[in-house]
């Protein structure tokens, strides 16, 4: 059984965090895709209002109930987990699969975990040329299980809801990563709620957009039998109550319009940053285009020395390279508000300069 998460080169086991732990943890943090300004205060104060029960086990029923409503299907379809990464190790323990296949560049947690659980992944790379756009023709037919993000981490394309149920096929197991679907005004091309693709398990975090890394909250949303299947592999009790609280609250109505707002907001900062980095193009700066997530990625030459010369200025970076399908010359940057990207575009000027 293979158990190093350093597998090809890459670290898998490299996250943005890293990027702003000990003497990182005064820097303007670009690194981690977690929606600034948050928890907002009353999502605060409903959590804190949920300590008083701490003494009962959790019970998860309320919430997998709202977590069902939210999305229109029965409860029997919805598993909650302490947070995304959770369901990865599920999957990965739980489903008997013989060929898994993840879609790279993306999130690397998902592909660590199937390697550790004993799994041999083969990988589909996804290229610069296409814009890192999914071509379902590329994924095996023999793959039993096939992992994608949608929008993607890092490159913050979103494929069209067709071409990643096109993946789908009997016999095989289709995850979907939408932990930043909710980021995207309108949820365009979102598979959560689907009933008619088969094999389909859409994976859901509810830690960007509401700032609850810390607390661990996400949930699957799959077939009963693959529900039933992974709920067998959790411990007990794996989600807490405080966590239960603020999955409750993040699903209901005034919380989903405020979601939706934010995710607008988003998209306007995105695109001043973008503008921003175009005007570098002179000196060698290219944005994967169209970015539809909360962060971007770059390529720009010398990216080690420049992402080094941000972090003297002030600023963290996430490096790229740990990506399969990515390189040195790569960065990804976190989407924030107007006067936190001018900053960053002026220490980027200087970085650029001094390259």
């Amino acid at each position: 059984m293979r158990t190093d998460p350093v597998a090809g080169g890459h670290d898998l086991r490299h996250h943005g965090d890293a990027e702003v732990r000990d003497d990182g943890s005064a820097l303007v943090d670009l690194a981690v895709n977690v929606r600034t300004d948050t928890p907002p205060a009353w999502l605060r104060e409903h959590i804190a209002a949920s300590l008083s029960g701490l003494a009962a086990y959790p019970d998860g029923r309320a919430a997998r109930a709202a977590v069902a409503a939210r999305h229109g299907l029965p409860v029997e379809r919805v598993l909650l987990t302490a947070g995304a990464a959770e369901a990865f190790v599920l999957l990965a323990r739980a489903l008997k699969v013989s060929r898994p296949v993840v879609v790279h560049p993306q999130f690397t947690e998902p592909e660590a975990a199937l390697r550790h659980a004993g799994h041999t992944v083969d990988r589909v790379l996804l290229r610069e040329a296409d814009g890192f756009r999914l071509d379902p023709a590329a994924v095996p037919e023999e793959a039993d299980l096939v992992v994608i993000g949608n929008p993607t981490n890092p490159t913050s394309v979103l494929h069209p809801a067709a071409t990643v149920a096109a993946l789908a096929r009997p016999g095989r197991t289709l995850v979907v990563d939408e932990a930043f679907m909710d980021a995207v005004p309108g949820e365009r091309e979102a598979l959560a709620g689907r009933t008619d693709v088969p094999g389909l398990v859409v994976l859901r975090s509810l830690t960007k957009t509401w700032g609850l890394a810390g607390l661990r909250i996400g949930y699957v949303l799959a077939d009963p039998e693959t529900v039933a299947e992974l709920e067998r592999a959790q411990p007990l009790w794996p989600v807490s109550a405080p966590a239960l609280a603020a999955a409750e609250a993040c699903v209901g109505a005034s919380a989903l319009a405020e979601a939706a707002g934010a995710a607008d907001r988003v998209a306007a900062d995105r695109a001043h940053l973008i503008a921003g980095l175009r005007s570098f193009a002179a000196r060698g700066v290219r944005v994967v285009e169209p970015a539809e997530g909360p962060f971007v990625l770059v390529r720009l030459p010398d990216a080690t020395a420049v992402r080094a010369r941000l972090r003297d200025a002030g600023y963290a970076v996430r490096r790229g390279d740990t990506f399969p399908g990515l390189g040195e010359e790569w960065l990804r940057v976190a989407v924030r508000g107007r006067g936190t990207t001018d900053g960053l575009l002026h220490a980027l000027g200087r970085a650029l300069h001094t390259a």
